[in-house]
């Protein structure tokens, strides 16, 4: 019987899928080319580059030579693949794109389904398990969602399902010291968020540890995916290395992103 835990996440990117879809499945074209808060990012390059990465994964998981071949590629323009993958998609046409990035969910979904759940499978970061493959890529539509319903002007409801994307902000607190090369900090730290739909509190890390992180996991997922700059968002740190960590800290994997300006600068 399949793990309960590993079927709700993939539950969860299909709605995560299906929420964006709502936001763009009806846009005009000239709405496709509104600009979003990520310079020089429109909704069209939002969405071609989820796409773009959901095919990554797809290969991840069925042709793992294949998908060495796309990091080759990487790692000779570490600092254009993500842009020139996303600028290729927005040159179709919007309804075009709309269609690939709904084949390529369709066809992700069904692979995660099919991937043996003790495989670890290669990926730009460290190798992951199809669930964890999933959380991570419902983490990347939540982010690229959110930044389509800000140059929409929609607000969105958190959902429980933001708990995938607090948990990978957690456990990837050391990887945002290493792509800054810096020294991770010793021991774990307690973070405790409000969940996002009010059913309590999600707590990370030991009850006791001295540095520790509290705040809505609404504010901690804007944080981690950086879609907000620290200075508007209500978290709060105890400790230096915790204070420190939330300058930095990403859930993405990649060099270290530039994160957003505090609201009133940009």
């Amino acid at each position: 019987m399949p793990d309960p835990s590993v079927v709700a996440v993939f539950a969860d990117l299909r709605e995560e899928g299906r929420e964006l879809d709502c936001l763009v499945g009806e846009l005009p074209d000239a709405q496709w080319a509104r600009p979003t808060p990520a310079e020089g990012w429109d909704v069209a390059r939002q969405i071609a580059h989820l796409h773009w990465t959901d095919r990554a994964a797809l290969l991840a998981l069925t042709d793992a030579e294949g998908f060495a071949r796309e990091v080759e590629a990487a790692l000779k323009a570490p600092d254009s693949f993500v842009d020139d993958g996303a600028e290729e998609g927005a040159r179709l046409a919007p309804a075009e794109l709309l269609a690939r990035w709904r084949a390529g969910r369709q066809a992700l979904d069904r692979a995660l389904a099919a991937a043996s759940p003790d495989v670890r499978f290669p990926w730009y970061g460290p190798p992951m398990k199809a669930a964890s493959m999933a959380g991570a890529r419902l983490m990347e539509t939540w982010a690229h969602g959110q930044d389509v319903a800000d140059a929409l002007g929609v607000r969105r409801a958190p959902t429980a399902r933001l708990r995938h994307v607090a948990r990978i902000g957690v456990r990837a607190r050391d990887y945002a010291y290493a792509v800054r090369g810096l020294p991770a900090p010793e021991g774990e730290f307690r973070v405790e968020l409000t969940a996002a739909d009010g059913s309590g509190v999600w707590a990370y890390g030991p009850a006791d540890a001295p540095q520790r992180v509290t705040g809505p996991a609404l504010d901690f997922c804007l944080l981690v995916t950086q879609r907000a700059h620290r200075a508007d968002l209500d978290l709060a740190a105890v400790g230096p290395d915790a204070d420190r960590w939330l300058d930095i800290a990403q859930a993405f994997a990649g060099p270290a992103g530039q994160g957003r300006a505090p609201r009133g600068t940009r």
